[in-house]
């Protein structure tokens, strides 16, 4: 199985990212810890990366392709992967897929989980963080204990105006690659506007 999980900030794709390694047995392949990785491990590309990240500038496309590739090419992945966070434009998943056919590496799905923005802009703004433990809690879903309540704090990336602006940019960005994948066949739409488990389901389901 050779996945491609696309989602809104904040649709859950980690939650399930984590629940589809686990039922299919797939490495997860994040394009953040792909990064890193490459990095610590001291690769050519990774160290061409590392120049980049170094001066501040972006990773071009034709690198951050080259190091999915090579992880791709792990033995690990021979029976299949799930990509994460990438490709967010339509170059890059015009790229990646010459890059895959190339290689005689065929997707069987790309997953997009949809959730309203209003939806989303809940549960972002909702959040708050315990900045003595890490831990996460929302106000409405999982609201701090008594306890801590006065302690927890709002990200500042978690704030309205900071979601709408993610948002907006997801949406310009994305449209593109979901008619692209439409076209090849590959889309599965799943509702993300309801339980973790239900969520689950729907995704199994889509790729069964």
């Amino acid at each position: 199985m050779r996945i491609i999980l696309v989602g809104p900030p904040g649709a859950g794709k980690g939650t399930q990212a984590a629940r589809l390694v686990d039922h299919f047995r797939l490495p997860h392949i994040s394009s953040g810890d792909m990064f890193r990785s490459a990095i610590e491990a001291g690769t050519e590309l990774g160290k061409t990366a590392k120049g980049y990240m170094d001066r501040g500038d972006l990773v071009p496309d034709d690198v951050t392709i080259g190091m999915i590739m090579e992880r791709i090419n792990q033995p690990d992945c021979a029976a299949g992967f799930m990509l994460d966070g990438f490709p967010r434009t339509l170059p890059q998943a015009e790229a990646l897929q010459e890059s895959l056919a190339s290689a005689g590496i065929s997707l069987n799905a790309v997953v997009l989980i949809e959730v309203p923005d209003s939806e989303i802009i809940r549960r972002v703004v909702g959040r708050r963080l315990d900045p003595q433990t890490g831990q996460i809690y929302h106000i409405n879903f999982n609201p701090p204990p008594v306890e801590i309540a006065d302690r927890v704090i709002q990200r500042e990336d978690d704030t309205e105006v900071t979601c709408r602006s993610r948002l907006q940019k997801y949406h310009s960005e994305t449209a593109a690659i979901l008619s692209f994948y439409d076209d090849l066949g590959l889309l599965r739409r799943v509702d993300g506007n309801c339980s973790p488990d239900d969520v689950a389901r729907s995704v199994i389901r889509a790729l069964s």
